[in-house]
């Protein structure tokens, strides 16, 4: 029993620190990550693909490339959950201006629509836990999206019952659970935030995006809605390389951003002292208010993985995070913007036509990064962890059974042996 609990603490801490894990390129070698990088996506893409590398904040990697229709670091790509860390900027704004508690019931702020009774105490709901995913909401969304030609329901519609709720979420938007006990990932709980953002605001929730982070960022090609037919937006692609078509969405918040490389290298930027002397923030967000976005406010089986609007994907090796989000959406939206506050240092990718890409060659940048997995990574490892687990527990049971049988069988040959001897000398005597 003590060799199986040695074994699985063993192959877990593990893979969770990385040790079994070699990075793509010599760690601090940037232009060596870099060509790993591009090689990474001229492997696998099977649409189109943008990459920017940041090294203290300084871009030093570029690299981008289509099946189809060029793209660049200035090309628009529909950026999936990515949406939530940029609507959590708009959020914290509101914050600033003191025009929001964080730890006030949203329901005191809301006009237009009301959650729905349950048997949990909705007051429990707060910007700061729909923020970090802890409000107690069980929706699971997951927005699909609205096809070409199809009427895009109203956001208190969506809110009520989503018609474009992904397979697998129940769409219900109510408290589920006791508010604060415990990480949850809900859409809806941003689509929340995005009405609380036009009800505080009195204007659409993209209008005051573009006024209060999207344009003081400088991120002029990015928006919550579909750009002008003159704007050049990626083709989103499906896992055969054949052009998708893009969603629109009700729930603007949590999924629909547009945005290019070259906008979200501003946005990561911004999270750091400019190398002008510019303020972390840059005016949008008080530097404190910065930090306290990758503050923990979640966690799952012990690990930090959530702040206000952030991902914490893993330890940063100097008393922080590698902060950042994901998005994925169908058929094969993948997109990632990762950062390291401490060193500058920083990845974005924004692709189509592979699921994972994004996710994984991000992951790989934690690891040159970092040496650790991040938590998506580790989910991604899980069924290889539990299989080389499960391989070495039958070995080590079969060893001890083996050495269970030639230990009784050695015993009986003892005892055996012993008994002949008894036996002559009771013949002899």
């Amino acid at each position: 029993m003590l060799a199986l609990v040695a074994w699985a603490v063993l192959v877990f801490f593990g893979t969770i620190e990385g040790w079994w894990k070699r990075p793509l390129a010599p760690r601090g070698d940037t232009a060596a990550f870099a060509q790993a990088a591009t090689k990474f996506i001229n492997d696998q893409n099977k649409g189109n693909a943008a990459l920017a590398l940041l090294d203290h904040g300084s871009v030093t990697g570029e690299h981008a490339l289509s099946v189809g229709a060029p793209v660049d670091t200035n090309t628009v790509f529909q950026v999936a959950s990515l949406s939530k860390w940029i609507t959590a900027w708009g959020v914290m704004a509101l914050v600033d201006q003191g025009k929001l508690d964080l730890d006030a019931p949203v329901g005191r702020y809301l006009k237009r629509w009301k959650l729905p009774a349950s048997q949990f105490e909705n007051d429990g709901v707060t910007a700061r836990r729909l923020l970090s995913h802890t409000a107690g909401l069980a929706d699971g969304l997951g927005y699909a999206g609205f096809p070409p030609g199809m009427p895009v329901q109203t956001l208190e519609e969506s809110l009520t019952k989503p018609a474009d709720a992904s397979p697998g979420a129940s769409g219900l938007i109510q408290v589920a659970e006791e508010p604060g006990r415990k990480w949850k990932y809900s859409g809806g709980g941003y689509a929340i935030l995005q009405l609380l953002v036009e009800d505080i605001s009195g204007e659409p929730f993209e209008d005051f995006m573009q006024r209060t982070v999207l344009q003081p960022l400088g991120m002029s090609h990015s928006s919550f809605v579909a750009p002008p037919a003159d704007v050049p937006v990626a083709v989103s692609y499906d896992t055969n390389s054949q052009p998708a078509i893009l969603y629109r969405f009700a729930a603007l918040a949590p999924t629909s951003l547009y945005t290019t490389v070259a906008d979200l290298t501003r946005f990561l930027q911004a999270h750091i002292p400019g190398k002008d002397g510019a303020p972390s923030g840059r005016g949008v967000l008080a530097p404190a208010t910065v930090q306290e976005i990758w503050q923990p406010h979640a966690e799952q089986f012990g690990v930090d993985v959530w702040g206000l609007g952030t991902m914490l994907f893993a330890p940063n090796n100097s008393g922080g995070y590698i902060i950042g989000h994901d998005g994925k959406n169908e058929p094969a939206i993948n997109t990632t913007a990762r950062l390291n506050p401490a060193t500058g240092n920083g990845i974005i990718i924004l692709e189509t036509g592979a699921p994972l890409l994004a996710t994984r060659l991000a992951g790989e940048w934690v690891v040159w990064e970092t040496g650790k997995l991040d938590f998506l990574a580790v989910a991604m490892a899980l069924p290889r962890m539990l299989r080389v687990i499960g391989v070495g527990a039958l070995v080590i049971v079969a060893t001890c059974v083996a050495f269970w049988l030639w230990r009784r069988k050695t015993r009986a040959i003892r005892v055996q042996a012993a008994l002949k001897i008894r036996a002559i000398c009771v013949i002899r005597g």
